[in-house]
């Protein structure tokens, strides 16, 4: 029988090794809280491993195939089909009684495996390219807005529409400060998520992407590029401000620390002259903590 209380622990060890600002932020959540947002991140970050082609043996569709039935099984409560390890049993039990205890969703997760195999080749659903940022948010809701939709009951939000909104808007908002941060892993891998429009109204097309990341620093064209899209993403942190301030206060704080330290990512990369291909953006750790101090203070969001 699947263990739920070794499965939360394996998703706490993987959140503070893959997802410091995420297991960061979680430590000022309750106890209860605390232990969803792991079991949420390490489904999520043992998908996006198998999406990667990390570790296993299996092709990376049935893998995907194996842990969605999983889910679905342990969400169920029914035994965790045969072909998942003793570890990935685990945590999908602790993310089933997650799910129970705080009423998530279970459709997110159905969205979120959609995005999944977009990013993976040969399923028909694959894609690489987005032509517009219109086309990048069909993505992005299943990789990064459901999550915030995930994460609102155990904040102890109230069901408020524009709470919701701002929720998902928040996810979108990570994700695109991820997708500048990680320009060159994302082309190493054949992706291109940032918008193509948005790259070709400053003359970057996919050749001068690939010139750039071979001589490991952004040309004039694309720093123009990344100073244009890091705008575009500050404006969705701003338009969050008032769903972060709707929070509960017990919960607020998490997500007011988790905002300053992603878009204090955009500002490592402006301090370095908008240059995403010389060496990836971080936020160190000092920083980081002087974040939570900041929010736990009663500070907005972002400023």
């Amino acid at each position: 029988m699947a263990d739920a209380d070794r499965g939360y622990r394996l998703a706490e060890s993987l959140t503070r090794a893959a997802g410091r600002t995420y297991f960061l932020a979680s430590r000022l959540l309750p106890v209860d809280g605390r232990r969803a947002v792991f079991a949420l991140y390490g489904y999520a970050r043992t998908v996006d491993d198998v999406v990667d082609g990390a570790g296993g043996s299996q092709p990376r569709s049935a893998r995907l195939d194996a842990l969605e039935n999983g889910l679905a099984a342990a969400l169920a409560g029914a035994p965790v089909p045969a072909g998942l390890s003793r570890d990935e049993a685990d945590m999908l039990a602790a993310l089933a009684e997650s799910v129970d205890r705080f009423a998530i969703p279970a459709e997110t997760f159905e969205a979120f495996g959609r995005s999944m195999r977009m990013d993976l080749p040969g399923d028909p659903l694959f894609r690489n390219r987005y032509a517009t940022l219109d086309a990048l948010a069909e993505y992005t809701y299943g990789s990064a807005a459901v999550i915030g939709l995930q994460l609102l009951p155990i904040l102890g939000a109230a069901p408020d529409p524009d709470t919701a909104r701002g929720a998902a808007l928040l996810g979108e908002a990570f994700q695109l400060t991820n997708f500048l941060r990680d320009v060159g892993e994302d082309l190493n891998r054949n992706r291109i998520y940032l918008p193509l429009d948005h790259l070709g109204a400053f003359g970057v097309d996919e050749q001068e992407l690939r010139h750039d990341a071979t001589a490991g620093t952004a040309g004039p064209r694309m720093r123009r590029a990344t100073a244009h899209l890091i705008a575009v993403n500050r404006d969705q942190y701003r338009r969050t401000l008032p769903a972060i301030a709707s929070l509960p206060r017990r919960s607020r704080p998490a997500i007011c620390a988790a905002a300053r330290s992603y878009s204090a990512i955009l500002t490592a990369i402006e301090d370095r002259g908008h240059d995403v291909f010389a060496a990836r953006a971080v936020v160190p750790v000092h920083r980081r903590l002087g974040h939570a101090v900041t929010a736990v203070a009663g500070r907005p969001a972002l400023g």
